[in-house]
């Protein structure tokens, strides 16, 4: 193969994962969610199979689909971004990251204050948008930051743009990455501006920036690098794996922007790896539990798909799945969910087919790697026999 484009829709879950209960989700289905909005038309991903993944019923079951599939189950413990992708991209996690529901402990952030020499606000698990509404009027009237988390590995500090520069805001993140390792060592940290008033209210920016937690092992992306082929970024990609791997990154402004970049690069002449996070789908309308919103979303994934699919060669790969669960229709919590997630393989040289229930994300990364001819292990066996 010469191209492998990994394109994650962000949160696209297909249903409860076994364990479920444990992770304090029962019941619940991202997608089914959105078809019971009446809303959901994914002709595109119906012809490709998807509706014929073990747990699909929701969609058409295509008679002669032109792509395989299968239904992916999670190995690591955890259902947050930045451990679904390390083993989408061939790392399992056997620990979860470590969670703040009480708020970080005075150690953390005692040092962060020194460290920044900004004081705190808040320090508890909070909704995004509901968090500058509640305190943004004080950020204004003392300086301190505003410090909140969530039932994910997450460390987020939003800002006013007009009152802390936005350089000051990233430096800040990176001194919270420098203080959050080990024990302490969340998934991300985020930096969350926003502009506004008390008088009209607040809402984020596009300027959302993310510090990951290096990854503990050779991933997908470090060893197509190596190989010396192409190794791309586009969306949030290049910020959940610490900045390493890639030869070339772009950010995106939303999932619009994603998929023009992304067919932006399906008509470039390369060689490797392109590694695309569609993260509206999460960030815009799982967490909000929107799933009119949702379901929008994914017409608008489905209806860009052939035009994408026009610009694949014969040697081309690409590979849609999920890192995750966010049932927009689950009233319980806003966070993620432990779902199974999909895998969608297509190309001109992909046998059809249901490739049934297989354990772990990671067969992503070693079937990238096998049509790639690079060297990297993995805990899951490549499929490129059964799609190739």
């Amino acid at each position: 193969m010469k191209r492998v484009f990994i394109i994650v829709l962000d949160s696209c879950g297909i249903g409860m994962m076994p364990d479920g209960p444990q992770f304090g989700d029962v019941g619940v289905n991202t997608l089914a969610s959105c078809q019971k909005t009446g809303l959901l038309s994914l002709p595109n991903l119906e012809k490709a199979g998807l509706g014929l993944a073990d747990g699909v019923s929701c969609l058409k079951a295509e008679a002669n689909p032109t792509g395989a599939v299968a239904r992916l189950s999670e190995l690591s413990m955890g259902k947050d971004t930045t451990i679904g992708h390390w083993e989408i991209a061939g790392l399992i996690s056997p620990k979860p990251l470590p969670t703040y529901p009480n708020g970080f402990p005075p150690e953390v952030l005692e040092a962060f204050t020194q460290a920044t020499g900004r004081g705190v606000l808040c320090n508890l698990p909070y909704s995004g948008t509901q968090v500058i509404q509640d305190y943004g009027r004080q950020q204004l009237e003392t300086g301190k930051w505003i410090v909140y988390t969530s039932a994910d590995s997450v460390f987020q500090i939003a800002a006013h743009e007009e009152l802390i520069p936005l350089a000051e805001l990233y430096d800040a993140c990176r001194a919270a990455r420098n203080i959050l390792q080990g024990r302490h060592g969340v998934g991300r940290v985020i930096a969350r501006p926003y502009v506004g008033s008390p008088e009209t209210g607040f809402t984020r920016t596009a300027n959302r920036h993310d510090f990951s937690l290096a990854p503990p092992g050779i991933t997908l992306p470090d060893a197509v690098k190596a190989a010396g082929l192409e190794s791309i970024s586009v969306g949030k990609i290049y910020d959940i794996f610490a900045h390493r791997g890639f030869t070339r990154q772009v950010y995106t402004t939303g999932n619009a922007d994603g998929l023009a970049k992304t067919l932006a690069y399906a008509g470039e002449d390369f060689h490797g790896l392109c590694f695309v996070n569609l993260v509206d789908f999460d960030m815009l309308y799982g967490h909000r539990r929107d799933p009119v919103g949702y379901a929008k979303a994914l017409n608008e994934f489905d209806r860009w798909l052939p035009d994408f699919l026009a610009k694949l060669g014969p040697e081309d790969l690409v590979m849609i799945t999920a890192d995750h669960g966010c049932d927009p229709g689950y009233a319980a919590t806003t966070d993620h969910t432990r779902e199974y997630v999909p895998l969608v393989c297509l190309g001109p040289g992909v046998k059809p087919g249901n490739l049934g229930t297989l354990p772990g994300f990671a067969h992503i990364a070693a079937t990238a790697a096998d049509v790639l001819g690079v060297e990297l292990d993995t805990p899951c066996p490549s499929l490129a026999r059964q799609i190739c």
